[in-house]
């Protein structure tokens, strides 16, 4: 099970990582119009990642509690 958890967690870092990264090279290469719309997108990336975490993370404690 912590398995499960760390390597969620890792995946998660990754994520965070890998948006950062991708937040630098837009505001590099697009204009400022199209990195309105691109953060925008990211916002709601970031929020539904949140949300899947969650129901995760409530299905891991559904699963233990049943146990």
């Amino acid at each position: 099970m912590s398995t499960t958890m760390s390597t969620m967690s890792s995946s998660v870092s990754e994520c965070e990582s890998h948006a950062n990264l991708v937040k630098k090279l837009t505001k590099a290469y697009y204009r400022d119009d199209q990195q309105v719309k691109f953060m925008d997108l990211q916002a709601e990336v970031d929020s539904l990642l949140t949300q899947l975490q969650n129901l995760k993370s409530e299905q891991v404690g559904t699963s233990s509690a049943a146990e």
